[in-house]
């Protein structure tokens, strides 16, 4: 998710075609070489040629457009066929890996008897303020961060509270069911997240999506497999009010990413992430000073809990830092179904750590979720899902920041 003086990846472009003429036979180095060359430097003056300066942070060559970037290939697996793809997919299952690392050390702290939902998030968002909030004040200044709060704050505290409350429920539902039964939120999420993006966003699936978010929901054997044989993860206090809390997670977390995928699409990552982190901390520490007073004092402190309390807090850090750029190269709705292969990982650690017995029918379902994903982006342009519809045609009232279509169009060699 470098900095220059005067541009950065996330500040929208001035289009400045760049265009240098010098004499055959100059090297290149400026006008001080060119100059000097005239005074008998023994460099001879040919044709003058046009030469291409490349094209530098912030700046674009030529015209070109988005709409000619999406034009320019088409049909079938154009998307699939790309860098960018690759770039997703790895994206999606590095996502999915931390997201199953969070759910296991939630799971352990619960096994210790220590469940706070609301005081173990709040570290993670203390360490996310600590880095983007200071980087923001320091590419913006004090009074102009100050700006975006008085401005913006409004829009920030609801991404914030969205995220913290379902951070929230899915951590609680770790005291009541077990670490199988609880990542049904990624299923869920998929639901709200599509529905949102149909009403909100003015997003319009073409059918092979749909038929690929229908194959992903071949996770729908995984779950029917559970109840099935009874084999979801071993006893569990009250799986049902588990479950429920566990989807009501989902239902925050489907909100929380439909908006940060269209934040992200205007701002600057570093500032949306820092003003979450912001306002999470906020949020969450009062939360937590409320509620999990009579659960800090029952649980159990130790090294191991302070183990995992630490790596829960680097996981969930690296996940909240690379979630953004993916809702800018693809969406909301494929983040959430590449994070349903974190079931397939869920299971890996389950089996290893806490001798869970699992069907068969598992490791179909991790497969399916492949299959679907490559399914997702058959028809595809090159740009995949970058392109946002909100944004316009050229996406004119979006960001040019890494992972954006406009920056595609600008910056064509870029990796992302």
């Amino acid at each position: 998710m470098a900095v220059t003086a005067n541009a950065s990846a996330d500040v929208d472009p001035i289009p400045i075609e760049s265009v240098q003429v010098r004499p055959k036979g100059v090297r290149d180095g400026g006008s001080d070489e060119i100059a000097s060359s005239s005074s008998g430097n023994g460099l001879a003056h040919g044709t003058p040629e046009r030469t291409d300066m490349g094209m530098s942070e912030g700046c674009y060559s030529g015209e070109r457009t988005v709409e000619e970037l999406v034009g320019k290939k088409k049909g079938l697996f154009s998307y699939v066929k790309t860098r960018d793809f690759w770039v997703v997919l790895a994206l999606g299952q590095v996502l999915a890996l931390c997201l199953t690392g969070t759910n296991t050390f939630s799971a352990l702290l619960a096994g210790k008897g220590t469940s706070i939902p609301a005081f173990q998030t709040f570290f993670n968002y203390v360490l996310l303020n600590m880095v983007y909030t200071s980087y923001t004040i320091y590419r913006y200044g004090f009074k102009k961060w100050t700006k975006i709060i008085l401005k913006d704050g409004w829009r920030y505290f609801i991404l914030a509270f969205l995220d913290v409350e379902g951070n929230y429920f899915v951590v609680l539902a770790y005291r009541y069911t077990t670490i199988l039964s609880a990542q049904l939120i990624n299923f869920w999420a998929i639901v709200v997240v599509i529905i949102l993006s149909l009403l909100f966003l003015h997003v319009r699936y073409h059918l092979t999506q749909y038929a690929g978010i229908l194959v992903c929901c071949g996770m729908g054997l995984l779950l029917a497999s559970d109840h099935i044989t009874g084999a979801n993860g071993g006893p569990a206090a009250n799986p049902l009010k588990g479950d429920l809390f566990a989807l009501l997670g989902a239902t925050f977390y489907g909100f929380s990413n439909c908006f940060e995928e269209f934040l992200v699409s205007k701002r600057p990552m570093y500032e949306v992430v820092g003003q979450l982190a912001f306002w999470g901390m906020l949020i969450n520490g009062t939360q937590a000073g409320i509620f999990d007073r009579a659960s800090f004092r029952s649980a159990v402190w130790d090294g191991d809990v302070g183990g995992y309390l630490v790596g829960y807090t680097l996981l969930l850090f690296i996940f909240y830092s690379l979630a953004p750029l993916l809702f800018r190269l693809a969406s909301a709705a494929f983040f959430n179904i590449s994070l349903l292969t974190g079931n397939f990982w869920g299971v890996v650690v389950g089996v290893q750590l806490f001798h869970l017995s699992v069907h068969w029918m598992y490791p179909v379902a991790f497969v399916l979720i492949l299959l679907g994903l490559f399914v997702y982006f058959t028809t595809e342009s090159v740009l995949g899902e970058a392109k946002k519809p909100w944004l316009g045609e050229n996406q004119e009232g979006g960001v040019s920041g890494i992972g954006t279509a406009k920056r595609r169009a600008e910056r064509p060699g870029a990796i992302a």
